[in-house]
Protein backbone atom coordinates (compact mmCIF):
# COMPACT_ATOMS: atom_id res chain seq x y z
CA UNK A 1 0.00 0.00 0.00
CA UNK A 2 1.25 3.30 -0.89
CA UNK A 3 1.64 6.35 1.31
CA UNK A 4 -1.68 8.10 0.78
CA UNK A 5 -3.85 5.38 -0.21
CA UNK A 6 -7.21 4.22 1.49
CA UNK A 7 -6.55 1.76 4.39
CA UNK A 8 -8.61 -1.43 3.87
CA UNK A 9 -11.80 -1.14 5.48
CA UNK A 10 -10.57 2.34 7.14
CA UNK A 11 -12.05 5.11 5.40
CA UNK A 12 -9.92 7.52 3.67
CA UNK A 13 -6.36 8.73 5.35
CA UNK A 14 -5.69 11.95 5.72
CA UNK A 15 -2.48 12.79 5.11
CA UNK A 16 -2.14 15.74 7.09
CA UNK A 17 -2.74 14.15 10.46
CA UNK A 18 -0.07 11.92 12.63
CA UNK A 19 -1.52 8.25 12.19
CA UNK A 20 -2.07 8.75 16.03
CA UNK A 21 -2.19 11.04 18.51
CA UNK A 22 -2.52 10.86 21.85
CA UNK A 23 -3.16 14.38 24.18
CA UNK A 24 -2.76 15.28 27.60
CA UNK A 25 -3.64 11.43 28.77
CA UNK A 26 -3.84 11.12 32.44
CA UNK A 27 -5.20 7.56 34.05
CA UNK A 28 -5.21 6.96 37.54
CA UNK A 29 -5.65 3.12 39.63
CA UNK A 30 -7.08 3.95 42.51
CA UNK A 31 -4.46 6.10 44.11
CA UNK A 32 -1.68 5.46 41.47
CA UNK A 33 -1.33 7.80 38.86
CA UNK A 34 -0.30 5.78 35.84
CA UNK A 35 -0.27 8.14 33.41
CA UNK A 36 0.28 12.31 34.25
CA UNK A 37 -0.91 14.61 31.54
CA UNK A 38 1.60 12.08 29.15
CA UNK A 39 1.23 11.87 25.41
CA UNK A 40 2.87 11.21 22.13
CA UNK A 41 2.36 11.69 17.97
CA UNK A 42 3.26 9.10 15.68
CA UNK A 43 3.34 10.16 12.15
CA UNK A 44 2.68 8.20 9.14
CA UNK A 45 5.12 5.53 8.00
CA UNK A 46 7.44 6.00 10.68
CA UNK A 47 8.64 3.54 13.34
CA UNK A 48 8.37 4.86 16.39
CA UNK A 49 10.24 3.85 19.74
CA UNK A 50 8.08 4.45 22.94
CA UNK A 51 11.12 3.62 25.87
CA UNK A 52 11.28 3.86 29.73
CA UNK A 53 11.73 2.05 32.80
CA UNK A 54 8.94 -0.35 33.84
CA UNK A 55 6.10 1.08 35.49
CA UNK A 56 7.09 4.30 33.35
CA UNK A 57 3.12 3.78 31.76
CA UNK A 58 3.98 2.39 28.31
CA UNK A 59 1.68 -0.51 28.85
CA UNK A 60 -1.04 1.71 30.33
CA UNK A 61 -0.84 4.06 27.02
CA UNK A 62 -0.59 0.98 25.09
CA UNK A 63 -4.06 0.05 26.76
CA UNK A 64 -6.07 3.55 25.90
CA UNK A 65 -4.38 3.20 22.81
CA UNK A 66 -5.82 0.36 21.93
CA UNK A 67 -9.23 1.25 23.76
CA UNK A 68 -9.05 -1.77 26.27
CA UNK A 69 -9.50 0.78 28.86
CA UNK A 70 -10.24 4.98 28.58
CA UNK A 71 -8.32 7.41 29.94
CA UNK A 72 -9.53 9.53 32.36
CA UNK A 73 -8.71 13.00 30.71
CA UNK A 74 -6.87 13.50 27.53
CA UNK A 75 -8.00 12.30 23.82
CA UNK A 76 -6.41 10.02 21.23
CA UNK A 77 -7.10 11.12 17.49
CA UNK A 78 -6.06 8.14 14.76
CA UNK A 79 -5.69 10.07 11.11
CA UNK A 80 -7.44 13.11 12.50
CA UNK A 81 -10.37 11.24 13.55
CA UNK A 82 -11.32 10.64 17.51
CA UNK A 83 -10.83 7.36 18.55
CA UNK A 84 -14.05 4.92 18.23
CA UNK A 85 -16.36 4.03 21.47
CA UNK A 86 -15.19 1.74 23.30
CA UNK A 87 -17.62 -0.70 23.09
CA UNK A 88 -16.75 -1.20 19.16
CA UNK A 89 -14.18 -3.59 19.32
CA UNK A 90 -14.52 -3.46 15.15
CA UNK A 91 -13.93 -0.13 14.64
CA UNK A 92 -10.72 -0.09 17.17
CA UNK A 93 -9.19 -3.36 15.17
CA UNK A 94 -9.53 -1.02 11.71
CA UNK A 95 -7.40 0.96 13.24
CA UNK A 96 -4.37 -0.04 15.45
CA UNK A 97 -3.44 -3.41 16.76
CA UNK A 98 -0.66 -4.48 19.02
CA UNK A 99 1.28 -7.91 18.80
CA UNK A 100 2.19 -8.77 22.37
CA UNK A 101 5.12 -9.58 23.98
CA UNK A 102 2.78 -12.87 25.40
CA UNK A 103 1.37 -14.43 22.13
CA UNK A 104 -2.26 -14.11 21.51
CA UNK A 105 -2.39 -17.09 19.30
CA UNK A 106 -4.42 -19.96 20.33
CA UNK A 107 -2.10 -22.90 20.45
CA UNK A 108 -4.47 -25.48 19.38
CA UNK A 109 -6.24 -24.07 16.32
CA UNK A 110 -4.58 -24.22 13.08
CA UNK A 111 -2.82 -20.78 11.70
CA UNK A 112 -5.97 -20.38 9.29
CA UNK A 113 -8.54 -20.49 12.28
CA UNK A 114 -6.76 -18.29 14.32
CA UNK A 115 -5.78 -15.68 11.21
CA UNK A 116 -9.91 -15.60 10.88
CA UNK A 117 -10.79 -16.33 14.71
CA UNK A 118 -14.72 -15.33 14.97
CA UNK A 119 -15.06 -14.62 11.24
CA UNK A 120 -14.96 -17.90 9.27
CA UNK A 121 -16.16 -17.84 5.60
CA UNK A 122 -19.41 -19.63 6.31
CA UNK A 123 -21.99 -21.51 4.25
CA UNK A 124 -25.58 -22.75 4.33
CA UNK A 125 -27.20 -23.50 7.76
CA UNK A 126 -24.06 -21.18 8.80
CA UNK A 127 -21.64 -23.71 8.66
CA UNK A 128 -17.80 -23.37 8.34
CA UNK A 129 -16.64 -23.58 5.06
CA UNK A 130 -13.10 -24.74 5.72
CA UNK A 131 -12.04 -24.78 2.12
CA UNK A 132 -12.51 -21.40 1.45
CA UNK A 133 -10.88 -20.26 5.22
CA UNK A 134 -7.59 -21.84 3.92
CA UNK A 135 -8.07 -19.88 1.06
CA UNK A 136 -8.84 -17.05 2.02
CA UNK A 137 -5.32 -17.55 4.72
CA UNK A 138 -3.19 -18.51 1.99
CA UNK A 139 -4.00 -15.44 0.32
CA UNK A 140 -3.68 -12.88 3.13
CA UNK A 141 -0.38 -14.78 4.50
CA UNK A 142 0.88 -14.14 0.43
CA UNK A 143 -0.31 -10.89 0.77
CA UNK A 144 2.01 -10.02 3.49
CA UNK A 145 4.79 -12.30 2.52
CA UNK A 146 4.40 -14.64 5.56
CA UNK A 147 5.72 -18.14 4.50
CA UNK A 148 3.80 -20.30 6.74
CA UNK A 149 1.91 -23.37 6.68
CA UNK A 150 -2.16 -22.36 6.80
CA UNK A 151 -2.63 -26.02 7.98
CA UNK A 152 0.17 -26.27 10.67
CA UNK A 153 -1.20 -26.41 14.43
CA UNK A 154 -0.23 -23.01 15.87
CA UNK A 155 1.18 -24.80 18.77
CA UNK A 156 4.50 -25.72 16.10
CA UNK A 157 4.92 -22.32 15.21
CA UNK A 158 8.48 -20.60 16.70
CA UNK A 159 8.44 -17.19 17.93
CA UNK A 160 9.24 -15.68 15.35
CA UNK A 161 6.41 -17.02 12.87
CA UNK A 162 3.92 -16.31 15.69
CA UNK A 163 4.86 -13.00 15.32
CA UNK A 164 4.53 -12.44 11.84
CA UNK A 165 0.82 -14.52 11.85
CA UNK A 166 -0.25 -11.92 14.60
CA UNK A 167 0.96 -8.95 12.61
CA UNK A 168 -0.81 -10.25 9.03
CA UNK A 169 -3.73 -10.68 11.68
CA UNK A 170 -3.94 -7.51 12.38
CA UNK A 171 -3.64 -6.02 9.00
CA UNK A 172 -6.08 -8.30 7.96
CA UNK A 173 -8.79 -6.03 9.86
CA UNK A 174 -7.71 -2.89 7.93
CA UNK A 175 -5.14 -1.47 10.84
CA UNK A 176 -2.39 0.26 9.59
CA UNK A 177 -0.70 1.01 12.76
CA UNK A 178 0.93 -1.30 14.56
CA UNK A 179 2.45 -1.81 18.08
CA UNK A 180 4.88 -4.20 18.63
CA UNK A 181 5.09 -4.91 22.50
CA UNK A 182 8.92 -6.30 23.26
CA UNK A 183 9.13 -8.30 19.52
CA UNK A 184 12.67 -9.20 19.88
CA UNK A 185 12.39 -10.60 23.39
CA UNK A 186 12.55 -14.22 22.34
CA UNK A 187 13.93 -13.99 19.10
CA UNK A 188 17.77 -14.61 18.34
CA UNK A 189 20.28 -12.08 16.65
CA UNK A 190 19.50 -13.75 13.20
CA UNK A 191 15.63 -13.58 13.64
CA UNK A 192 15.79 -10.03 14.51
CA UNK A 193 17.13 -9.13 11.47
CA UNK A 194 14.47 -11.31 9.54
CA UNK A 195 11.79 -9.36 11.80
CA UNK A 196 13.49 -5.95 11.03
CA UNK A 197 13.78 -6.64 7.07
CA UNK A 198 10.07 -7.36 7.08
CA UNK A 199 9.31 -4.55 9.21
CA UNK A 200 10.99 -2.35 6.57
CA UNK A 201 9.03 -4.23 4.17
CA UNK A 202 5.69 -3.70 5.67
CA UNK A 203 6.60 0.73 6.27
CA UNK A 204 7.09 0.90 2.41
CA UNK A 205 3.71 -0.21 2.04
CA UNK A 206 2.19 2.00 4.54
CA UNK A 207 2.47 0.25 7.48
CA UNK A 208 3.16 2.36 10.46
CA UNK A 209 4.89 0.82 13.68
CA UNK A 210 5.18 2.00 17.57
CA UNK A 211 8.66 -0.22 19.54
CA UNK A 212 8.12 -0.55 22.29
CA UNK A 213 11.44 -2.35 23.75
CA UNK A 214 14.35 -2.40 26.30
CA UNK A 215 17.44 -3.46 24.03
CA UNK A 216 17.98 0.05 23.47
CA UNK A 217 20.58 -0.71 20.21
CA UNK A 218 17.65 -1.82 18.08
CA UNK A 219 15.87 1.63 18.48
CA UNK A 220 18.84 2.98 16.65
CA UNK A 221 18.51 0.55 13.88
CA UNK A 222 15.06 0.48 13.16
CA UNK A 223 13.05 3.10 14.80
CA UNK A 224 13.11 7.22 13.16
CA UNK A 225 11.91 8.99 16.32
CA UNK A 226 11.75 7.91 20.27
CA UNK A 227 9.56 8.80 23.20
CA UNK A 228 10.73 8.30 26.97
CA UNK A 229 7.95 8.14 29.07
CA UNK A 230 9.49 8.34 33.36
CA UNK A 231 7.20 8.26 36.16
CA UNK A 232 3.95 8.36 34.31
CA UNK A 233 5.21 11.25 32.16
CA UNK A 234 6.12 11.91 28.65
CA UNK A 235 9.45 13.12 29.35
CA UNK A 236 11.24 13.87 25.70
CA UNK A 237 10.55 13.04 21.93
CA UNK A 238 13.38 13.74 19.40
CA UNK A 239 15.01 11.90 16.13
CA UNK A 240 16.91 8.80 17.04
CA UNK A 241 19.65 10.31 15.12
CA UNK A 242 20.07 13.44 17.47
CA UNK A 243 19.39 11.58 20.63
CA UNK A 244 23.16 10.09 22.09
CA UNK A 245 23.06 6.96 24.09
CA UNK A 246 23.58 8.30 27.23
CA UNK A 247 21.37 10.75 27.18
CA UNK A 248 18.43 8.46 26.37
CA UNK A 249 19.15 6.19 29.30
CA UNK A 250 19.25 9.69 31.56
CA UNK A 251 16.10 10.65 30.37
CA UNK A 252 14.40 7.07 30.93
CA UNK A 253 16.27 7.16 34.64
CA UNK A 254 16.81 11.09 35.60
CA UNK A 255 20.38 9.67 36.22
CA UNK A 256 23.21 8.19 34.65
CA UNK A 257 23.02 4.35 34.77
CA UNK A 258 26.07 2.21 34.40
CA UNK A 259 25.53 -1.67 33.94
CA UNK A 260 28.08 -4.01 36.50
CA UNK A 261 31.78 -4.08 35.38
CA UNK A 262 33.33 -7.36 36.07
CA UNK A 263 35.34 -7.70 38.49
CA UNK A 264 38.16 -9.69 36.37
CA UNK A 265 39.92 -11.79 37.92
CA UNK A 266 42.00 -15.05 37.77
CA UNK A 267 40.50 -18.17 39.19
CA UNK A 268 43.64 -20.40 40.72
CA UNK A 269 43.90 -23.55 40.20
CA UNK A 270 43.48 -24.21 43.76
CA UNK A 271 39.73 -23.18 43.65
CA UNK A 272 37.60 -26.18 43.91
CA UNK A 273 35.90 -27.20 40.78
CA UNK A 274 32.13 -26.96 41.73
CA UNK A 275 30.45 -28.15 38.36
CA UNK A 276 31.56 -30.59 36.00
CA UNK A 277 29.62 -31.43 33.20
CA UNK A 278 30.61 -34.32 31.24
CA UNK A 279 30.04 -35.44 27.39
CA UNK A 280 26.66 -34.19 27.51
CA UNK A 281 24.93 -35.07 24.30
CA UNK A 282 20.77 -33.22 24.33
CA UNK A 283 17.88 -34.90 22.22
CA UNK A 284 18.85 -32.45 19.51
CA UNK A 285 22.53 -33.52 19.18
CA UNK A 286 24.03 -30.75 21.09
CA UNK A 287 27.14 -32.12 22.71
CA UNK A 288 29.02 -30.10 25.73
CA UNK A 289 31.63 -30.31 28.22
CA UNK A 290 32.65 -28.01 30.96
CA UNK A 291 34.56 -27.90 34.31
CA UNK A 292 33.62 -24.21 36.37
CA UNK A 293 35.07 -23.45 39.83
CA UNK A 294 33.66 -21.84 42.98
CA UNK A 295 33.06 -18.15 42.47
CA UNK A 296 33.64 -18.98 38.57
CA UNK A 297 31.14 -16.94 35.85
CA UNK A 298 30.50 -18.50 32.82
CA UNK A 299 29.12 -17.96 29.47
CA UNK A 300 27.22 -20.01 27.12
CA UNK A 301 26.84 -17.84 24.11
CA UNK A 302 25.75 -18.88 20.82
CA UNK A 303 22.30 -17.79 18.52
CA UNK A 304 19.74 -19.69 17.30
CA UNK A 305 20.58 -23.56 16.36
CA UNK A 306 23.43 -23.17 18.77
CA UNK A 307 21.85 -25.61 21.11
CA UNK A 308 22.82 -23.37 24.37
CA UNK A 309 19.74 -23.58 25.65
CA UNK A 310 18.97 -27.03 25.19
CA UNK A 311 22.10 -27.74 27.10
CA UNK A 312 21.73 -25.79 30.26
CA UNK A 313 17.61 -27.16 30.18
CA UNK A 314 19.98 -30.24 30.22
CA UNK A 315 21.89 -29.17 33.22
CA UNK A 316 19.20 -28.25 35.63
CA UNK A 317 16.93 -31.28 34.25
CA UNK A 318 14.18 -29.25 32.58
CA UNK A 319 15.51 -31.98 30.08
CA UNK A 320 16.74 -35.19 29.99
CA UNK A 321 19.65 -35.87 28.18
CA UNK A 322 20.59 -38.24 25.57
CA UNK A 323 24.06 -38.84 27.68
CA UNK A 324 26.47 -37.73 29.48
CA UNK A 325 26.36 -36.63 33.52
CA UNK A 326 26.39 -33.87 35.39
CA UNK A 327 27.88 -33.44 39.14
CA UNK A 328 27.41 -30.54 40.96
CA UNK A 329 29.68 -30.86 44.36
CA UNK A 330 30.61 -34.20 44.24
CA UNK A 331 26.69 -35.14 43.28
CA UNK A 332 26.01 -36.57 40.21
CA UNK A 333 22.70 -35.03 39.19
CA UNK A 334 19.79 -37.92 38.03
CA UNK A 335 19.32 -36.77 34.58
CA UNK A 336 15.98 -35.21 33.37
CA UNK A 337 15.13 -34.59 37.10
CA UNK A 338 14.09 -30.54 38.38
CA UNK A 339 13.67 -31.78 41.80
CA UNK A 340 16.99 -33.90 42.18
CA UNK A 341 18.85 -30.46 40.58
CA UNK A 342 16.81 -28.07 43.44
CA UNK A 343 17.81 -30.61 46.22
CA UNK A 344 21.56 -30.63 45.00
CA UNK A 345 21.62 -26.86 45.04
CA UNK A 346 20.51 -25.66 41.65
CA UNK A 347 19.35 -22.16 40.59
CA UNK A 348 17.39 -21.36 37.65
CA UNK A 349 16.36 -18.45 35.90
CA UNK A 350 14.20 -19.97 32.69
CA UNK A 351 14.15 -18.78 29.02
CA UNK A 352 10.56 -17.67 29.13
CA UNK A 353 9.07 -16.06 32.41
CA UNK A 354 5.46 -16.26 30.89
CA UNK A 355 5.69 -20.18 30.67
CA UNK A 356 8.23 -21.84 33.01
CA UNK A 357 8.93 -18.71 35.41
CA UNK A 358 5.82 -17.47 37.67
CA UNK A 359 2.12 -18.55 38.27
CA UNK A 360 0.82 -15.12 37.45
CA UNK A 361 -2.08 -15.76 40.03
CA UNK A 362 -0.12 -16.32 43.16
CA UNK A 363 1.59 -13.87 45.27
CA UNK A 364 4.81 -12.43 45.33
CA UNK A 365 5.65 -14.20 48.52
CA UNK A 366 3.73 -17.06 46.94
CA UNK A 367 6.65 -17.46 44.14
CA UNK A 368 9.18 -16.85 45.98
CA UNK A 369 9.13 -19.54 48.49
CA UNK A 370 7.92 -22.11 45.91
CA UNK A 371 11.01 -24.35 46.10
CA UNK A 372 12.01 -23.99 49.72
CA UNK A 373 9.22 -25.66 51.69
CA UNK A 374 11.75 -26.84 53.88
CA UNK A 375 13.09 -23.76 54.89
CA UNK A 376 9.26 -21.84 55.46
CA UNK A 377 7.69 -24.35 57.43
CA UNK A 378 8.12 -27.65 59.62
CA UNK A 379 6.23 -31.40 58.86
CA UNK A 380 4.32 -30.11 55.84
CA UNK A 381 3.14 -26.80 57.57
CA UNK A 382 4.14 -23.89 55.77
CA UNK A 383 4.95 -20.61 58.44
CA UNK A 384 3.31 -17.49 56.68
CA UNK A 385 5.19 -15.40 58.64
CA UNK A 386 8.29 -16.94 57.61
CA UNK A 387 7.20 -17.41 54.02
CA UNK A 388 6.48 -13.35 53.89
CA UNK A 389 9.87 -12.17 55.79
CA UNK A 390 11.79 -14.55 52.71
CA UNK A 391 9.64 -12.63 50.21
CA UNK A 392 10.10 -8.75 52.13
CA UNK A 393 14.30 -9.71 52.18
CA UNK A 394 13.62 -10.05 47.82
CA UNK A 395 11.35 -7.25 47.52
CA UNK A 396 13.76 -4.84 49.42
CA UNK A 397 16.97 -6.68 48.12
CA UNK A 398 16.35 -6.81 44.30
CA UNK A 399 14.56 -3.35 44.63
CA UNK A 400 11.43 -4.53 43.58
CA UNK A 401 8.67 -2.44 42.83
CA UNK A 402 5.16 -3.77 45.05
CA UNK A 403 3.25 -3.42 47.68
CA UNK A 404 3.74 -6.15 49.64
CA UNK A 405 4.49 -9.65 49.73
CA UNK A 406 0.74 -10.62 48.96
CA UNK A 407 1.05 -8.55 45.88
CA UNK A 408 0.33 -10.75 42.77
CA UNK A 409 2.68 -10.93 40.53
CA UNK A 410 0.59 -10.46 37.69
CA UNK A 411 0.22 -6.95 38.90
CA UNK A 412 4.28 -6.61 38.37
CA UNK A 413 5.94 -4.64 35.13
CA UNK A 414 7.93 -7.31 33.48
CA UNK A 415 10.89 -6.17 34.79
CA UNK A 416 9.92 -6.88 38.65
CA UNK A 417 7.97 -9.90 37.04
CA UNK A 418 11.88 -11.29 36.40
CA UNK A 419 13.57 -10.25 39.60
CA UNK A 420 10.46 -12.59 41.67
CA UNK A 421 12.26 -15.05 39.26
CA UNK A 422 15.45 -14.04 40.47
CA UNK A 423 14.27 -14.25 43.88
CA UNK A 424 13.34 -17.63 43.75
CA UNK A 425 16.29 -18.42 42.22
CA UNK A 426 17.99 -17.28 45.12
CA UNK A 427 15.86 -18.43 47.69
CA UNK A 428 18.07 -21.80 48.51
CA UNK A 429 21.31 -19.82 48.39
CA UNK A 430 22.32 -22.35 45.26
CA UNK A 431 26.07 -23.29 44.50
CA UNK A 432 24.63 -23.10 41.15
CA UNK A 433 22.87 -20.63 39.36
CA UNK A 434 21.70 -20.89 36.09
CA UNK A 435 20.86 -17.56 34.28
CA UNK A 436 18.69 -18.34 30.55
CA UNK A 437 18.55 -15.16 28.62
CA UNK A 438 18.22 -13.31 32.20
CA UNK A 439 17.33 -9.86 31.02
CA UNK A 440 15.21 -10.65 27.94
CA UNK A 441 12.61 -7.75 28.02
CA UNK A 442 13.36 -5.82 30.96
CA UNK A 443 14.29 -2.15 31.11
CA UNK A 444 18.03 -0.64 31.99
CA UNK A 445 17.28 -0.23 36.08
CA UNK A 446 16.40 -3.74 36.42
CA UNK A 447 19.26 -5.15 34.02
CA UNK A 448 21.60 -3.02 36.28
CA UNK A 449 20.16 -4.75 39.21
CA UNK A 450 19.98 -8.61 37.91
CA UNK A 451 23.39 -8.66 36.86
CA UNK A 452 24.35 -7.12 39.70
CA UNK A 453 23.10 -9.80 41.24
CA UNK A 454 25.78 -12.04 39.79
CA UNK A 455 28.58 -10.50 41.31
CA UNK A 456 27.30 -10.33 44.52
CA UNK A 457 26.70 -14.49 44.71
CA UNK A 458 29.84 -14.73 43.00
CA UNK A 459 31.95 -13.44 46.13
CA UNK A 460 30.03 -15.97 47.92
CA UNK A 461 31.43 -19.31 46.01
CA UNK A 462 28.74 -19.82 44.06
CA UNK A 463 29.16 -20.87 40.17
CA UNK A 464 27.19 -19.18 37.96
CA UNK A 465 26.02 -20.32 34.18
CA UNK A 466 24.91 -17.06 32.16
CA UNK A 467 23.24 -18.87 28.68
CA UNK A 468 22.59 -15.51 26.33
CA UNK A 469 23.66 -14.00 23.48
CA UNK A 470 23.45 -10.87 24.85
CA UNK A 471 26.49 -8.60 24.97
CA UNK A 472 25.68 -6.77 28.12
CA UNK A 473 24.74 -10.39 30.06
CA UNK A 474 28.20 -11.90 28.68
CA UNK A 475 30.25 -9.66 29.61
CA UNK A 476 30.15 -10.03 33.36
CA UNK A 477 31.28 -13.19 32.88
CA UNK A 478 35.30 -14.89 33.56
CA UNK A 479 34.64 -16.67 30.37
CA UNK A 480 31.96 -17.49 27.23
CA UNK A 481 32.18 -21.00 25.66
CA UNK A 482 30.82 -20.38 22.17
CA UNK A 483 28.24 -22.76 20.95
CA UNK A 484 27.52 -22.94 16.75
CA UNK A 485 25.18 -25.68 15.45
CA UNK A 486 25.74 -27.94 18.68
CA UNK A 487 29.22 -27.74 19.08
CA UNK A 488 31.73 -25.23 21.44
CA UNK A 489 33.40 -23.66 18.61
CA UNK A 490 35.58 -21.22 20.34
CA UNK A 491 36.33 -20.35 24.57
CA UNK A 492 36.90 -16.50 25.46
CA UNK A 493 38.77 -14.74 27.80
CA UNK A 494 38.18 -11.54 29.46
CA UNK A 495 39.47 -8.96 26.54
CA UNK A 496 37.13 -10.62 23.89
CA UNK A 497 36.00 -8.05 21.73
CA UNK A 498 31.95 -7.68 20.75
CA UNK A 499 33.26 -8.09 17.01
CA UNK A 500 34.62 -11.46 18.00
CA UNK A 501 32.02 -12.45 20.00
CA UNK A 502 29.29 -12.03 17.78
CA UNK A 503 31.57 -13.37 14.61
CA UNK A 504 31.75 -16.51 16.39
CA UNK A 505 28.16 -16.48 17.39
CA UNK A 506 27.63 -16.65 13.78
CA UNK A 507 30.09 -19.24 13.11
CA UNK A 508 33.05 -16.88 11.65
CA UNK A 509 36.33 -16.93 12.33
CA UNK A 510 37.75 -12.91 11.83
CA UNK A 511 41.11 -13.60 11.89
CA UNK A 512 40.97 -16.70 9.59
CA UNK A 513 42.81 -15.16 6.35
Amino acid sequence: MSAGAPAAHGGPVDDDHPAVEAVNITKRFGSTVALDRAGIVVRRGEAHALVGRNGAGKSTLVGVLTGLQPADEGRVTFDGRPAPALGDRDAWRRRVACVYQKSTIIPTLTVAENLFLNRHARGPGRLIRWSALRRDAERLLAEWSVDVDVRRPAATLSVEQRQFVEIARALSFGARFIILDEPTAQLDGAGINRLFDRLRDLRAQGVTFLFISHHLQEIYEICDQVTVFRDARHIVTAPVARLSRPALVAAMTGEDVSLPEPAHRTIGADVPVTLSVRDLVTRSGAEFSVRARAGEVVGIAGGGGSGKVEVAEAIVGLARPAGGTVTLDGRTLRPGSVPDALDAGVGLVPQDRHREGLVPSLSIAENVAMTVPGRIGRYGVISSARRDALARDTITGLAIKAAGPQTPVSDLSGGNQQKVVMGRALASDPKLLVLITPTAGVDVRSKQTLLGVVEDVRRRGTTVLVVSDELDDLRICDRVLVMFQGRIVREMRHGWSDNDLVAAMEGVDLHHV
